[in-house]
């Protein structure tokens, strides 16, 4: 596990852009330096309204890509601080704090395969093209799912980048009809694959499972709601499994969001 930055960066920047890109799901682009320059693929920053006070508390969101000087970061519009920011027009001012979190192990592999479901696709598009242009793999392979084909996001992006893309609906709108874990299952063959998995705690748990029983390396990217995002409230908890065999709370914000799926305690 890649070792914790102690520092992080509080600044107040301007939204770049701000667009829908699915049902009920957007992109902003805010421009952040200090953050942009640090980030690493798997870690996320906290957002709020800068000058409100409702809501108070920011929301975690993972970085989708970094653009210059600019972070992109997607999220649903579901609560009461993402419904202000999907409202908040270019120059519109935000707090954030980050880059916080351990990120991804860049270990080496032939393929990476991204197995994601809901929003868990927003950490991925970074690790792969990180580990393509540091050809740390020959390959990145997408599984994709989500309820129906308009809440699909960042598919475009995906391609884009390289990656082959597997899309699966629950109701079958489009791509393969079914549910992640069952269509990954299809891409386990061949050696020297690596699999990296966010989304719904039941599909995480799914793939994680899956690869231990075929001995393939996995990382989960955990999306247990944050308060503070610095360790602090102890909000954001996970059982994680020990040396000894036995578990302990492990916070996801400091010591996650990144763990070995062996690593997690589901139940």
């Amino acid at each position: 596990m890649s070792p914790v930055s102690p520092t992080f960066h509080q600044v107040t920047a301007d939204v770049v852009a701000n667009v829908r890109v699915a049902e009920s799901t957007f992109k902003v682009r805010v421009d952040a330096p200090e953050i942009a320059c640090r980030v690493r693929a798997g870690q996320f920053v906290m957002i709020r309204m800068a000058g409100l006070n409702a809501p108070l508390i920011g929301r975690a969101l993972a970085v989708w890509d970094v653009e210059g000087d600019a972070i992109e970061l997607i999220y649903v519009r579901k609560g009461a601080l993402t419904r202000v920011l999907s409202e908040a027009l270019p120059g519109s001012a935000v707090t954030l704090w980050g880059p916080l979190g351990n990120g991804f192990d860049l270990r080496p592999c032939r393929e990476l395969i991204i197995a994601v479901g809901g929003i868990g696709q927003t950490p991925m598009l970074m690790l792969g093209r990180t580990m393509l242009r540091e050809q740390i793999c020959r390959r990145v392979t997408v599984v994709y799912g989500a309820r129906r084909a308009s809440l699909l996001a960042g598919v475009d992006d995906f391609r884009a980048a390289g990656f082959e893309v597997t899309v699966c609906t629950d109701d079958g709108s489009t791509g393969r009809r079914g549910f992640v874990p069952d269509v990954l299952a299809d891409h386990l063959s061949g050696d020297d694959v690596r699999v990296v998995t966010c989304g719904p705690e039941i599909m995480m748990q799914k793939v994680a499972e899956l690869c231990e029983r075929r001995d393939i390396d996995c990382q989960v990217s955990m999306e247990t709601p944050m308060a503070c995002g610095i360790g602090i409230c102890y909000s954001c908890v996970a059982k994680v499994r020990q040396p000894d065999g036995d578990w302990d709370y492990k916070r996801t914000c400091i010591e996650g969001p990144i763990f070995d799926g062996p690593q997690i305690v589901w139940d």
